[in-house]
């Protein structure tokens, strides 16, 4: 069944790719805005033969790893103080409904305006972007707990610490997995467009610079470099989410079939 569905997977990106060869070339689109796969795969060997690209791309994943670290430790340790602490989660929830829904973009120019085209810019964007993402499946994490462990470990002595360990995290980390991944493809997300606007070092002024310059194949290999760390980052969170959440009963019925 995977073999089949590889396959498939393999003959779908050919026909793509095929039709993104042919439609430059017959004429339906203009070759200076479209250009062929194949020129688009010229420019990509160039790129990662360019050692400025690779520097373009280690500042991206720099941006990225670190934003998103900084996320998910803040994400997962408010929502947990949100959940534990007797009335916190009322008295936050407005202002954690009036704050969530605020386009990380519309943060632009408070960023330029604190720390101009640097990292923490970057930081700044993909934080804020990815901060609400864990925290919001925290939160339905505890609030998915069973009343009855937790009475019984009360009655068993459990402290609170102890019951966070043995009965809350437990219940919580496959939410906590789910956070994760999201997050991670929108601090990727966040990265970029942080790059391409403010002109942070980065893929995105790259990108930036090859518009500008009438690149036209350099700006879609670098987008397809894009597409390839996203699809690299979803991957490899799954994966991590697979490992993490082995024993959990998605999993292991995920495996089974």
């Amino acid at each position: 069944m995977r073999g089949a569905n590889a396959a498939l997977g393999a003959a779908g990106l050919a026909a793509f790719l095929a039709l993104g060869e042919a439609v430059p070339r017959l004429g339906l689109v203009k070759e200076a805005y479209f250009p062929p796969t194949s020129r688009i795969a010229d420019a990509l060997g160039q790129e990662v033969g360019d050692h400025a690209f690779w520097s373009a791309l280690g500042d991206t994943l720099s941006g990225w790893a670190l934003g998103l670290a900084i996320a998910v430790g803040a994400g997962v340790v408010v929502g947990l103080v949100v959940s534990i602490v007797p009335y916190l989660r009322e008295a936050t929830a407005s202002a954690i409904e009036f704050l969530r829904p605020i386009p990380s973009v519309a943060l632009i120019p408070l960023a330029v305006l604190l720390y101009g085209t640097e990292l923490r810019s970057v930081l700044l964007l993909v934080v804020y972007a990815s901060f609400w993402q864990v925290l919001v499946q925290v939160l339905y994490g505890v609030q998915d707990v069973d009343p009855v462990a937790e009475e019984t470990a009360r009655s068993y002595g459990l402290g609170p610490w102890a019951r966070v360990r043995h009965v809350l995290w437990p219940t919580a980390l496959p939410y906590v997995m789910t956070g994760v991944r999201l997050a991670a493809a929108v601090a990727l997300i966040l990265a970029v467009t942080a790059e391409l606007v403010i002109g942070a070092p980065g893929l995105g002024a790259r990108i930036a610079v090859a518009q500008s310059s009438q690149a036209v194949p350099d700006m879609y290999a670098l987008v397809v470099v894009t597409g390839l760390l996203g699809l690299l980052i979803n991957v490899g969170a799954r994966t991590v989410e697979r490992r993490a959440l082995a024993w959990h009963q998605s999993v292991r019925g995920e495996v089974a079939v």
